[in-house]
């Protein structure tokens, strides 16, 4: 019997997994990084031992640390969560060969699985459907498009598409060396990349017993980045045949390996409706509470149930009820490439509803850094339909607080009112095609409205004078109107600068914007009547910066000073960084002096487990290179400098870009 749990993880996921050890009393042990000394985790748990360190090869995926700290807290069991070293043999074996339980699949499973190309000879001879690999040496024109992948990890980590041969070598090294550096393991392998194919994926629980539930579909296609971002359970507009087909190869698949615990059988399907094998992951999912919603059932308490030696509860599983979808919370600028975003939360409130479910490792001031995953939170929504289900989490997730960093909050809520993923048209190209409709520029009504407002609460913070009605009352006039006074805001992250002028009536405040009236402002609560209509916003400070909530969305603002301040300019040609991480290799031979083209990938940078490419802003010569693989950069930090040449055209280069 497990009487204490050492996760091996952090955040969010070693959150959900504390939860269910209170409900079953178990008692819990975290394990953290320097950079997690105070995060919610480790306030939850009920013991902690430090790893020294930040980055993760020090810290959570140094498996020899993470089993002493385990047997220095006194643990009897280990649960790796999801990531770091969840899939990793040796680790499973490690736990066990201290004594340890092992809340995890059997390690021989493990070792078949993780590797993608062994994995998919095992299925095949499962008999389990799968897309035939293609040797990148002899990869010809009418095998294009090609999906590179790594074989050893997940996440999307060191995956590529390649679209024309003359860029299969330098996508191939590219590849290689993401994945090197994420999973210890170069070994890349090709396939055919099935254009607008659907991600869709069964949960499986197998106790020792010889049990195995196949717990239902799960669709995952809208992703970013081949990283999930919206997932939902059953999967949209399946038939019988095909769902007991994908069931029947999800258990083939699991006895295939003499599977135990919690795991994952992933398919693409094409858009006519074929099935083939992506890959098993042998652990518990990110996105496992849809099914859990769906199903009515606690996966983690299953799971640790299963480590013990029990058999699954019955014969055949729960039936299904409902929809479930899954939106996950992401510290990072959509509409900027998706660059992750740090800093301090300031705020993270979710309505609770009935039928809405938070899971997260972040609460209201805590800071997000830049070694992690930059995924928040996730937001849950069960109902008796889908489009239920769709209305309550889209709903949820636009009336949050979500005070901080840009994060994809607004790019969830339209995703989700898309009118291709209302009729559930579904595919992984959906941000592709979508991204930019999806990441409008900002209202600029709205934008006016919700800056007044702000201008109207700082007026009445400043000066704390109310009237009984709860109306500011701006300054020592009260019957006669005062001068009008200015307030200057620039939009976050667009940039659009607002002005608001208000004044002081003998009626109260009023502002000089037509057809706007003030009907009440406090400092926290602002209510404005515009073309007929009365909205309430609510105001929150934070230093110089200004959070308005409204029943439709939220706008942020930075308070400018009345008047502008000359700007600090920067060299031109400067490759400034877009975000803090780490410089993890430059471009082959790039060195001060040396040609560039634009356009050209200069500098590789990984920031919260992905990588951006920082291109050569024009052609001309690189006249100063400050970045080196392993340094760590702040950003805005400075790392390259091209010099177009003196007789540049710019005009031409336009013509040309």
């Amino acid at each position: 019997m497990i009487t204490t749990l050492l996760v091996a993880n952090r955040g969010e996921i070693a959150c959900r997994i504390f939860r269910t050890c209170r409900a079953l009393g178990i008692a819990t042990v975290a394990v953290y990084s320097d950079a997690d000394a105070d995060a919610l985790y480790v306030r939850e748990a009920d013991t902690a031992v430090r790893l020294p360190g930040a980055a993760p090869s020090a810290t959570y995926l140094r498996g020899d640390l993470v089993v002493a700290a385990a047997l220095a807290a006194g643990a009897d069991a280990v649960h790796p969560g999801y990531g770091f070293l969840s899939e990793n043999a040796g680790f499973a074996a490690a736990v066990q060969d201290a004594g340890l339980v092992w809340v995890g699949p059997p390690v021989k499973a493990i070792e078949l699985m993780a590797s993608k190309t062994r994995a998919k000879e095992l299925m095949a001879a499962a008999g389990v459907p799968l897309l035939a690999p293609v040797d990148p040496a002899a990869a010809r024109a009418e095998d294009l498009p090609l999906l590179l992948k790594a074989a050893a990890g997940g996440g999307g980590r060191g995956m590529r598409i390649v679209r024309e041969l003359m860029h299969l070598e330098g996508e191939l090294t590219a590849a290689a060396a993401e994945a090197l550096s994420a999973f210890g393991d170069g070994e890349v392998f090709a396939e055919p990349y099935v254009e607008r194919g659907r991600h869709v994926e069964v949960q499986i629980m197998a106790d020792e017993h010889d049990g195995v539930w196949a717990l239902g579909t799960r669709d995952c296609s809208l992703q970013r980045r081949h990283q999930k971002v919206i997932e939902e359970a059953p999967a949209p507009g399946l038939s019988d045949e095909l769902r007991d087909r994908l069931h029947a190869a999800a258990v083939a698949a699991a006895r295939a390996v003499g599977y135990r615990g919690a795991g994952t059988v992933e398919f693409l399907l094409t858009d006519d409706g074929r099935p083939y094998f992506l890959e098993m992951n042998t652990r518990l999912q990110v996105e496992h509470p849809v099914t859990e919603a769906v199903f009515g059932l606690d996966l983690v308490a299953l799971q640790l149930r299963t480590a013990e030696g029990e058999p699954l509860p019955a014969a055949a599983p729960p039936h299904p009820a409902g929809h479930a979808v899954e939106a996950r919370l992401y510290a990072e600028d959509p509409a900027r490439d998706w660059q992750p975003q740090t800093g301090a939360l300031l705020s993270l409130d979710v309505p609770e509803e009935p039928g809405i479910r938070l899971d997260t490792g972040y609460t209201g001031g805590d800071t997000i850094g830049v070694h992690y995953d930059p995924m928040l939170a996730k937001v849950i929504a069960h109902a008796p339909t889908r489009t239920e289900a769709i209305r309550l989490l889209a709903r949820a997730l636009e009336r949050a607080r979500i005070h901080g960093p840009v994060t994809n909050r607004d790019l969830l809520v339209r995703s989700l009112r898309h009118p291709d993923f209302m009729a559930a048209r579904l595919d992984t190209g959906f941000y592709e095609r979508h991204l930019q409709a999806l990441t409008p520029a900002p209202d600029e009504a709205g934008g006016q409205l919700a800056a007044t407002a702000a201008a109207l609460a700082d007026a009445a913070r400043n000066n704390n004078t109310t009237t009984t009605s709860g109306v500011a009352r701006f300054g020592a006039w009260r019957n006669l109107p005062s001068q009008p006074q200015l307030r200057r805001y620039r939009g976050e992250p667009d940039g659009r600068e607002y002005e608001i002028t208000y004044r002081t009536t003998r009626d109260g405040p009023a502002v000089d914007t037509q057809g706007v009236h003030v009907v009440a402002a406090r400092p926290d609560r602002v209510t404005l009547e515009s073309a007929g209509v009365t909205r309430h916003f609510t105001v929150s400070r934070h230093g110089d910066r200004v959070y308005v909530d409204t029943a439709s969305g939220s706008y942020t603002f930075t308070a400018l000073p009345r008047f502008t301040d000359p700007a600090e300019r920067t060299e031109p040609g400067s490759l400034l960084a877009p975000m803090p991480g780490t410089v993890v290799r430059l471009a082959e031979g790039l060195a001060a002096g040396a040609a560039v083209e634009a356009g050209q990938p200069l500098i590789w940078l990984e920031a919260m487990k992905m990588e951006h490419r920082i291109l050569a802003p024009a052609t001309g010569t690189l006249t100063a290179l400050h970045a080196a693989p392993g340094l760590q950069v702040e950003v805005g930090a400075l790392l390259a400098v091209v010099t177009e040449p003196a007789d540049h055209d710019p005009e031409a280069s336009e013509e040309t870009a």
